[in-house]
Protein backbone atom coordinates (compact mmCIF):
# COMPACT_ATOMS: atom_id res chain seq x y z
CA UNK A 1 0.00 0.00 0.00
CA UNK A 2 1.00 3.17 -0.79
CA UNK A 3 0.87 6.57 1.00
CA UNK A 4 -1.99 8.77 -0.03
CA UNK A 5 0.34 11.85 -1.64
CA UNK A 6 0.65 14.78 0.87
CA UNK A 7 -2.41 17.65 -0.10
CA UNK A 8 -1.04 20.69 -1.27
CA UNK A 9 -2.83 24.01 -0.70
CA UNK A 10 -1.56 26.95 -2.14
CA UNK A 11 0.56 29.52 -0.14
CA UNK A 12 -1.76 31.87 1.47
CA UNK A 13 -0.98 35.63 0.09
CA UNK A 14 -1.54 38.58 2.25
CA UNK A 15 -4.03 41.35 1.16
CA UNK A 16 -2.02 44.51 -0.44
CA UNK A 17 -1.64 47.38 1.28
CA UNK A 18 -4.20 48.99 -1.56
CA UNK A 19 -6.90 46.73 -0.74
CA UNK A 20 -7.05 47.32 3.05
CA UNK A 21 -7.07 51.12 2.08
CA UNK A 22 -9.77 50.96 0.38
CA UNK A 23 -11.68 48.45 2.54
CA UNK A 24 -11.21 51.05 5.58
CA UNK A 25 -11.91 53.85 3.04
CA UNK A 26 -15.51 52.37 1.54
CA UNK A 27 -16.27 51.34 5.42
CA UNK A 28 -15.31 55.15 6.42
CA UNK A 29 -17.56 56.18 4.03
CA UNK A 30 -20.60 54.23 4.86
CA UNK A 31 -20.22 55.48 7.89
CA UNK A 32 -20.03 58.80 7.39
CA UNK A 33 -22.81 59.26 5.00
CA UNK A 34 -25.25 57.23 8.03
CA UNK A 35 -23.65 60.06 10.68
CA UNK A 36 -24.82 62.50 8.28
CA UNK A 37 -28.36 61.00 7.57
CA UNK A 38 -28.87 61.07 11.31
CA UNK A 39 -27.39 64.38 12.26
CA UNK A 40 -29.90 66.38 9.27
CA UNK A 41 -32.93 63.80 10.54
CA UNK A 42 -31.99 65.41 14.08
CA UNK A 43 -32.22 68.82 12.92
CA UNK A 44 -35.06 68.20 11.30
CA UNK A 45 -37.12 67.20 13.84
CA UNK A 46 -36.43 69.57 16.15
CA UNK A 47 -38.33 71.94 13.80
CA UNK A 48 -41.81 72.99 15.19
CA UNK A 49 -44.66 73.21 13.60
CA UNK A 50 -44.39 77.50 13.23
CA UNK A 51 -40.80 76.79 11.56
CA UNK A 52 -43.32 74.47 8.99
CA UNK A 53 -45.88 76.97 8.65
CA UNK A 54 -45.35 79.09 6.11
CA UNK A 55 -44.08 76.41 3.67
CA UNK A 56 -47.33 74.50 4.39
CA UNK A 57 -49.68 76.98 3.77
CA UNK A 58 -48.03 78.00 0.18
CA UNK A 59 -48.31 73.86 -0.13
CA UNK A 60 -52.04 74.34 0.11
CA UNK A 61 -52.43 77.20 -1.17
CA UNK A 62 -50.87 75.73 -4.12
CA UNK A 63 -52.55 72.20 -4.05
CA UNK A 64 -56.04 74.29 -3.58
CA UNK A 65 -55.03 76.39 -6.50
CA UNK A 66 -54.05 73.46 -8.63
CA UNK A 67 -57.79 71.68 -7.74
CA UNK A 68 -59.75 75.01 -9.39
CA UNK A 69 -57.69 74.39 -12.10
CA UNK A 70 -57.97 70.25 -12.93
CA UNK A 71 -61.60 71.81 -12.57
CA UNK A 72 -61.41 73.86 -15.22
CA UNK A 73 -59.90 71.50 -17.53
CA UNK A 74 -62.67 69.08 -16.65
CA UNK A 75 -65.05 70.99 -17.42
CA UNK A 76 -66.64 71.11 -13.93
CA UNK A 77 -67.21 75.16 -13.45
CA UNK A 78 -70.51 75.34 -11.30
CA UNK A 79 -70.47 77.23 -8.08
CA UNK A 80 -71.51 73.92 -6.29
CA UNK A 81 -67.70 72.21 -8.01
CA UNK A 82 -65.93 75.47 -7.42
CA UNK A 83 -67.15 77.10 -4.14
CA UNK A 84 -65.74 74.08 -1.30
CA UNK A 85 -62.17 75.23 -2.88
CA UNK A 86 -62.94 78.65 -3.02
CA UNK A 87 -63.59 79.13 0.85
CA UNK A 88 -60.85 76.98 1.50
CA UNK A 89 -58.48 79.37 0.03
CA UNK A 90 -60.39 82.39 2.05
CA UNK A 91 -59.88 80.23 5.19
CA UNK A 92 -56.16 79.78 4.67
CA UNK A 93 -55.88 83.41 3.87
CA UNK A 94 -57.23 84.42 7.12
CA UNK A 95 -53.54 82.80 8.55
CA UNK A 96 -51.30 84.56 6.17
CA UNK A 97 -49.73 86.93 8.46
CA UNK A 98 -49.38 84.34 11.70
CA UNK A 99 -47.55 82.26 9.23
CA UNK A 100 -45.10 85.09 8.33
CA UNK A 101 -44.66 86.39 11.25
CA UNK A 102 -41.24 88.43 10.36
CA UNK A 103 -43.55 90.13 7.30
CA UNK A 104 -46.47 90.91 9.45
CA UNK A 105 -46.11 94.63 9.89
CA UNK A 106 -44.42 94.99 6.64
CA UNK A 107 -46.53 96.88 4.86
CA UNK A 108 -46.42 95.62 1.27
CA UNK A 109 -47.16 92.66 2.84
CA UNK A 110 -50.19 93.47 4.55
CA UNK A 111 -51.81 95.22 1.72
CA UNK A 112 -50.73 92.01 -0.36
CA UNK A 113 -52.95 90.08 2.07
CA UNK A 114 -55.67 91.99 2.07
CA UNK A 115 -55.61 92.13 -1.67
CA UNK A 116 -55.69 88.11 -1.38
CA UNK A 117 -58.87 88.19 1.26
CA UNK A 118 -60.83 91.11 -0.84
CA UNK A 119 -59.91 88.89 -4.32
CA UNK A 120 -61.10 85.61 -2.78
CA UNK A 121 -64.58 87.47 -1.07
CA UNK A 122 -65.23 88.89 -4.31
CA UNK A 123 -65.38 85.33 -5.73
CA UNK A 124 -67.62 84.24 -3.26
CA UNK A 125 -69.78 87.24 -2.82
CA UNK A 126 -70.27 86.13 -6.65
CA UNK A 127 -68.94 82.64 -7.59
CA UNK A 128 -67.99 81.55 -11.14
CA UNK A 129 -70.84 80.08 -12.63
CA UNK A 130 -69.18 78.80 -15.59
CA UNK A 131 -65.96 78.10 -17.43
CA UNK A 132 -65.08 81.56 -18.35
CA UNK A 133 -65.96 82.79 -14.75
CA UNK A 134 -63.43 80.30 -13.02
CA UNK A 135 -61.01 81.19 -15.68
CA UNK A 136 -61.02 85.05 -14.77
CA UNK A 137 -61.06 83.74 -10.94
CA UNK A 138 -58.87 81.40 -11.03
CA UNK A 139 -56.47 84.43 -12.99
CA UNK A 140 -57.27 87.09 -10.10
CA UNK A 141 -55.74 84.11 -7.51
CA UNK A 142 -52.63 83.92 -9.37
CA UNK A 143 -51.97 87.48 -9.86
CA UNK A 144 -52.94 88.03 -6.22
CA UNK A 145 -50.09 85.11 -5.35
CA UNK A 146 -47.87 86.79 -8.13
CA UNK A 147 -47.83 90.53 -7.00
CA UNK A 148 -47.00 89.30 -3.38
CA UNK A 149 -43.88 86.52 -4.49
CA UNK A 150 -42.47 89.29 -7.00
CA UNK A 151 -42.83 92.06 -4.00
CA UNK A 152 -41.71 90.13 -1.11
CA UNK A 153 -39.20 87.25 -2.79
CA UNK A 154 -37.60 89.99 -4.80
Amino acid sequence: MSAPPPVTTPPHSEPSAAARYLVVFVVGLVVGIVLIVVLLRALEGRKTWQDRYPAALMQLYMAQSAQLSADLEANRCAATDTLARLQTLRALSNDLEPAFADLRDHAGFASHASRMRGTLDAALASPPNDCAGLRRTIDAIGEACSGCHQDMRG
